[in-house]
């Protein structure tokens, strides 16, 4: 879990940001107040009583659960993208410019690979499939994650990006997927959900501080986002899949958070004198296995253990 140091503050209702220059910013996690009672279900569907990735396992184990196809591919496009932004942020730490952050980077790729795991222990039940044989087993091709989770780190500034980017979108996302109709992918987004409230907190505050920090940090920031908003687009996309989903209740088509994403961002930015890059937006392709260069690389080093001590534990 991730220290909630950084101050937060939970109400149902309302999600927006209240700053006050560079100060505190306090997120609400619109309907996930709750701390849990005695009433929660055998999911342990509560945001207080939150479903692990070894409760998920048992109940495929039992027979409990178990996704269909459709529901499995896309557990797999979400877990995907967490296994590989842990990847991308593992490498910050001892790396980061201070201490603080090394710790805050290294909680938020835990929190990241926390959320894979639950997503792809149940997406594997669709194909007796265990967690480590998606992530450690499969090939390029075969990733479901959007293009922006691949991209490299390049310095401090373009990981803020990136990371502002990540979490306003997780955020919104999971927001939506607690009211899922499949009480797995609920009780995963209800944990998930408050994280990633602490995620958005810290890239958003520390986008302040960069655009109103120095001439180099302010000038790193635009970079950064000159970087990774052509990354933007994907994350939005509707397509087949998705629009089965939303027709029965077990997602939302992905176009209908970016009103919300644009409003909060826009805020940000605005307080930071930022504008939004003007940069044309790449293909995408990551949800159908069309990847950067950068994917096979992050893969090689995640895979290498695994593949050459196949069935290995200590």
């Amino acid at each position: 879990m991730t220290s909630k140091d950084v101050s937060t503050q939970e109400t149902a209702q309302d999600t927006d940001f209240a700053i006050d220059g560079h100060g505190d910013i306090s997120v609400g996690v619109h309907g996930a107040g709750a701390s849990g009672d005695g009433s929660a279900s055998a999911t342990r569907i509560t945001p207080g009583n939150a479903l692990r990735p070894e409760d998920i396992a048992l109940e495929i184990q039992r027979g409990q659960v178990k996704p269909s196809e459709d529901v499995a591919e896309f557990a797999l496009r979400i877990g995907d993208d967490g296994l590989i932004l842990a990847q991308r942020l593992g490498h910050w730490i001892s790396r980061a410019p201070e201490l603080e952050e090394d710790i805050a980077l290294g909680n938020i790729a835990l929190d990241q690979l926390g959320h894979a795991r639950s997503f792809l222990t149940y997406a594997g039940a669709a194909w007796g499939k265990s967690e480590d044989d998606l992530a450690y087993f499969r090939r390029e091709h075969e990733f479901r994650s959007a293009h922006l989770f691949e991209q490299p780190n390049g310095d401090f500034a373009v990981t803020i990006a990136r990371q502002f980017i990540v979490s306003f979108y997780q955020y919104e996302l999971y927001s939506k997927l607690m009211e899922s109709t499949d009480a797995t992918i609920a009780a995963i987004s209800a944990k998930a959900v408050k994280e990633v409230d602490y995620h958005r907190d810290h890239s958003a505050q520390w986008v302040l501080r960069l655009a109103g920090g120095t001439d180099e940090s302010r000038a790193r920031i635009i970079q950064g986002f000159k970087l990774v908003w052509p990354y933007v687009d994907e994350l939005f996309e509707d397509d087949q899949l998705t629009t089965r989903l939303a027709g029965a209740g077990v997602t939302v088509q992905p176009s209908s958070l970016r009103a919300e994403f644009d409003r909060l961002t826009g805020n940000i930015m605005a307080e930071a004198e930022l504008e939004i890059p003007g940069v044309p937006q790449s293909l995408g392709g990551g949800r159908r296995g069309k990847h950067s260069e950068f994917l096979g690389y992050i893969l090689a080093e995640m895979q290498v253990l695994a593949r050459e001590h196949p069935g290995a534990s200590w």
